[in-house]
């Protein structure tokens, strides 16, 4: 197997932390560190707006070595899309943590695809 990908669904954030640029940007750049990886790129962090009012955010995405992180929030709902794809060393477990104390989520709900089974077993991993 290549590794997981994480997709995480933070929900009841604080608002003024899911609107900031630099605190997405922070957690971008210090992420790969937490759990373990090897950040090749400065991330790339922008502020979107939707037609609608509400539908506005951050998003953000630093590569890794091992993959990448991505980030989107919608600071009106209190929510933070978060993927984490991990090959490697990475640790999956330290994830959570690290979003929980950025976002001061009180929810976080973790869906994991094991990616490149297939590959592996064809001995190309």
């Amino acid at each position: 197997m290549f590794g997981p990908h994480l997709m995480m669904d933070c929900s009841s954030c604080d608002q003024d932390k899911l609107a900031s640029v630099d605190l997405i940007s922070k957690v971008l750049d210090e992420f790969p560190d937490a759990v373990g990886m090897t950040k090749i790129m400065p991330p790339y962090v922008f502020r979107y707006h939707g037609e609608v009012p509400e539908d506005w955010g951050v998003s953000g995405v630093v590569l890794i070595a091992e993959s990448h992180i991505s980030i989107h929030t919608w600071p009106y709902s209190g929510y933070a899309a978060v993927d984490v794809f991990m090959c490697g060393d990475a640790d999956p477990d330290k994830c959570v943590p690290v979003l929980q104390e950025a976002f001061a989520a009180k929810r976080i709900e973790v869906s994991e695809v094991r990616r490149g089974e297939e590959a592996a077993a064809a001995g190309l991993s």
